[in-house]
C-alpha cells in the first residue's frame, strides 16, 4: 500500500503528465467542496492548464467571494458539448456523489481522486486520500507544497475556507495540530480570519431562519433522549424561500441538545425519498451507520438517501441508531 508521501507525488505526476481536466465535487457542495475544487483550478492555471470547473448543484451564494467562484459550471442550468478523458473528483466519498457530471466522463476516463473521507473506496485511477485530515482543502495544502509556487491571497483564501467550515469554526475534534500550523500560514498570507468565520458561520439569511423555525417545530426525541431528530419539507422549504444551502448546521440543534448522542436532520425530497443528515456526539460512528443506506462520510457526520415516505424513513433509521448505541 502506499505512503501518503508516495500518493502526493504519483498525483503531481498525474498532474503534470496529462491536460485538459474536467474538475468536479460533490452535489450539493459545501464549503470544503468548493474550496478545493477551486484550489485545483488555481494549480491548474499555474501549470499552464487547459480545465473546466463542473458541479451538479448551485454553489452556495455566501462564497462567492472565492476566486473564480463564477466560473464553476452549474449542470443543473444545462449540458456540456462534450466529455473529458482526464477528471479530477475531490471531497467526494463515493463516485455516485459525483451526480450527474459523470455524464461528461469518457468511459475510459483516468481518475484523480482526492478525499479525506474514510468511507472512500479508492474508485480512481491515482487516489490521494487521507482519511485523518480534517478537510480536503488540507490534503490539497500538502499537494500544492510539492509545487515551487508562489502562493498568493486567493489559494490562502481557499484553502482556509475549506479548513474552516469542515471544522466547523475550529471546534471539532479534527481540529488538529497540523490544522492549526496551516492556519497560522494562511494568516501569515494575509487571510482576514474575523470575516470568513462572520460570513460562514455567523451571518444567517432570513430564509434560513424561517426554515430553521420550521425545522425546530418538528423537534423529537427518544424515549431514552439519546436520539433527537428535525425534518423539513418541501412545503417548508418553499414557504421559507429557502434554498439547500440553508439547511446548513439545522442538525447540530438537536445533536446539541444535553445527553443526546446522535442527531438527526431529515430532508423529504418527495413521497418516496429522504435525504438523513447525521450527527455523533462520539459514542456512534455514523458513518458506518451510513453504509446501511449506501451513504457515509465520517465517524461524527454523515448522511444518506433513504427510499421511502417520511415515515418509513424516520423508523428504519431511528432502529439502525438503536442498533448502534
Amino acid at each position: 500500500m502506499q505512503s501518503y508521501e508516495q500518493s502526493l507525488q504519483q498525483t503531481r505526476k498525474f498532474l503534470l503528465e496529462h491536460d485538459d481536466y474536467l474538475v468536479v465535487s460533490h452535489v450539493q457542495p459545501d464549503g470544503d467542496a468548493v474550496s478545493s475544487t477551486l484550489a485545483v483550478g488555481w494549480l491548474l492555471s499555474c501549470l499552464g492548464k487547459k480545465y473546466l470547473m463542473l458541479n451538479e448543484g448551485q454553489i452556495p451564494q455566501r462564497m462567492e467571494y472565492l476566486w473564480h467562484a463564477d466560473q464553476i459550471v452549474n449542470l443543473s442550468e444545462g449540458s456540456l458539448p462534450r466529455q473529458y478523458s482526464h477528471v479530477i473528483c475531490v471531497d467526494c466519498a463515493d463516485f455516485q456523489r459525483v451526480g450527474l457530471t459523470q455524464q461528461h466522463f469518457t468511459s475510459d476516463a483516468l481518475i484523480l481522486n482526492i478525499d479525506h473521507h474514510p468511507t472512500n473506496n479508492g474508485y480512481g485511477a491515482v487516489n490521494l486520500i487521507k482519511p485523518d485530515a480534517a478537510a480536503t482543502a488540507e490534503i490539497l495544502f500538502d499537494l500544492l507544497k510539492t509545487f515551487e509556487l508562489k502562493w498568493d491571497i486567493d489559494i490562502a483564501t481557499a484553502i482556509y475556507t475549506g479548513l474552516l467550515t469542515d471544522t466547523g469554526g475550529f471546534r471539532y475534534s479534527n481540529t488538529s495540530p497540523k490544522v492549526m500550523a496551516a492556519v497560522s500560514e494562511l494568516l501569515t498570507l494575509g487571510v482576514n480570519g474575523p470575516d470568513l468565520a462572520e460570513t460562514l458561520l455567523e451571518e444567517m439569511t432570513l430564509p434560513q431562519v424561517k426554515v430553521l423555525n420550521r425545522a425546530l417545530s418538528t423537534l423529537q426525541l427518544s424515549p431514552e433522549g439519546d436520539i433527537a431528530w428535525v425534518y423539513v419539507t418541501p412545503q417548508d422549504m418553499l414557504d421559507s424561500g429557502a434554498a439547500n444551502e440553508d439547511l446548513e448546521g439545522i442538525v447540530n440543534y438537536p445533536r446539541n441538545i444535553r445527553g443526546v448522542e446522535v442527531g438527526i436532520l431529515f430532508k423529504v425530497i418527495d413521497d418516496h425519498a429522504v435525504k438523513a443528515s447525521l450527527r455523533s456526539a462520539g459514542k456512534v460512528d455514523v458513518a458506518l451507520l451510513a453504509q446501511a443506506f449506501g451513504g457515509g462520510g465520517h465517524t461524527r457526520a454523515a448522511g444518506a438517501r433513504i427510499n421511502g415516505s417520511l415515515e418509513e424513513a424516520v423508523a428504519q433509521v431511528l432502529e439502525e441508531v438503536k442498533r448502534h448505541l
